[in-house]
């Protein structure tokens, strides 16, 4: 039982180590930065032809399931843009959908916007679905990075079941590529289809491809573009070098805005995947905590556990009684580790987890975990609750068992003052102690154990032990 309460945190570390990177595998790969390291300004048109407004160009990144953290991500760099006079905000998309969020609001907030917005689906390998299209079509400017995906649009609300608003999406993206002069036909078709880069600047639906922000920033030079009424043009980039050497480079430097660790694990709470994850593995090192009797490292990650999966379904369209069942799932295997075998609560309790994970989400599938997870949990707690849970449980309840004639001659220690009789430990165990009245023996002294009757031990101490025929003729003849 030591030796496992000793590899038990260790254990714990390594598991918890394990979900951190299954959850960063789920949440997708993080944004790249601006590859060339562009920077750029704005500028509104005077009329006199000459760029005005100055300050850097702000690129916003933005991840994953477009959730309340994101959405106040994108809503501040806007206000704090118009405050600072920003000439320009790139939103750097990769994202497949709204949780929690009125992304039709977002949506016109970014069509709405007093400085101008772009959008770029990037990098390589990137999606824009659902609340992400309408982003990118209500953008001044939509771009794309090679090998990059827009589509479907549909559904927008990924927490809403079906998708009763197919028609007012496809007005509502009819209405945006009306106002930025992009194909109204093929934009309408991203209600229910999805094209890569190439395809989407082909047809019309995005205005630019390009591999990388800093590239966007400065291939935005000299665009024109027409915000809030007004005609704006972009000054973005300044010729540096003369001859063949001469290049254009960003003029000035970018601010890169992301979410604030906070809201990052906020965000990440609210991945389906991560929630669903987070919710069983804290079940479990609560119940591996129960057995084990005590509160430490399993109870504090368990804990922790439950508390960032019930924080992440504050947003996510939780079936109750499905996560019901993966509470019960939990406890019906643990009730026959307790009875130490098989029986009919293994069976229920594995049914239970099965239904429960696969029905835990309503709105869209789209939120459901992919099915290797929903393997790995399933599979993975049932194992644990069957091999580690029953050997933590043998080593706590069973008996040792040892062979007590040879343990004539083993060293020990007084638990208690045994004068004549107390408690002594050998080999790990505790005895009832008998010693003689002539040499009593300290608690905590080194004793030696000269013979066993029955469930008592005859001791004496390591040095100094005397005979005592009283003693002797007391307790009859050793075993």
């Amino acid at each position: 039982m030591a030796r496992l309460r000793r590899l038990g945190p260790a254990f714990l570390v390594l598991l918890w180590a394990t979900v951190s990177l299954i959850g960063s595998a789920l949440m997708g790969p993080s944004p790249a930065a601006a590859g060339d390291g562009s920077v750029a300004s704005g500028s509104r048109d005077d009329g006199s032809g000459a760029p005005t407004g100055e300050g850097a160009i702000v690129v916003v990144q933005v991840d994953g399931y477009l959730d309340p953290p994101n959405a106040d991500l994108i809503r501040d760099a806007l206000s704090q843009a118009a405050d600072d006079g920003t000439p320009l905000v790139v939103l750097q998309l990769a994202s497949s959908g709204s949780i929690d969020v009125d992304a039709e609001a977002l949506a016109a907030d970014v069509a709405a916007s007093p400085v101008p917005v772009a959008v770029w689906i990037g990098p390589s390998g990137a999606s824009a679905r659902g609340a992400g299209v309408l982003l990118t079509e209500a953008a001044h400017v939509a771009a794309m990075a090679p090998g990059s995906h827009i589509g479907p649009a549909v559904p927008v609300a990924l927490d809403t079941p079906g998708n009763p608003d197919a028609a007012a999406t496809e007005e509502l993206l009819v209405t945006e590529a009306e106002l930025r002069g992009r194909n109204v036909a093929t934009v309408a078709t991203l209600v229910d289809e999805r094209y890569d880069a190439g395809e989407a600047r082909r047809l019309g639906i995005v205005d630019r491809i390009e591999p990388t922000v800093g590239s966007l920033v400065v291939g935005l030079d000299g665009q024109i573009v027409t915000v809030d009424g007004e005609i704006v043009r972009l000054s973005t980039a300044r010729v540096v070098g003369e001859g063949t050497d001469a290049r254009r480079t960003p003029d000035p430097e970018v601010r890169f805005d992301r979410l604030s660790l906070g809201d990052q694990i906020l965000h990440t709470f609210t991945s389906p995947s991560i929630a669903y994850l987070l919710f069983v593995v804290g079940m479990l090192l609560i119940v591996f905590e129960f057995f084990t009797a005590g509160i430490g490292l399993a109870g504090l990650v368990g804990a922790f556990a439950l508390v960032g999966s019930i924080v992440g379904f504050g947003s996510l369209p939780v079936e109750w009684w499905a996560a019901g069942l993966l509470a019960l799932g939990v406890l019906g295997l643990a009730i026959d580790v307790q009875a130490g075998g098989l029986g009919a609560w293994t069976f229920i309790g594995s049914v239970c987890l099965v239904v429960g994970s696969v029905t835990l989400y309503g709105g869209s599938s789209l939120l459901n975990p992919p099915w290797w997870v929903l393997v790995g949990v399933v599979a993975g707690s049932i194992v644990f609750m069957l091999s580690a849970m029953t050997a933590v449980v043998r080593s706590r309840f069973s008996t040792p068992t040892i062979g007590r004639e040879g343990m004539v001659g083993e060293m020990g220690t007084a638990e208690v003052d045994i004068g004549p009789d107390g408690v002594a430990k050998v080999r790990d165990a505790l005895w009832k102690a008998h010693t003689n009245r002539a040499t009593p023996i300290a608690a905590g002294d080194a004793v030696r154990v000269v013979a066993v009757r029955g469930v008592e031990l005859e001791v004496e101490p390591e040095e100094g032990g005397a005979v005592d025929y009283r003693d002797r003729a007391r307790g009859g003849s050793a075993d």
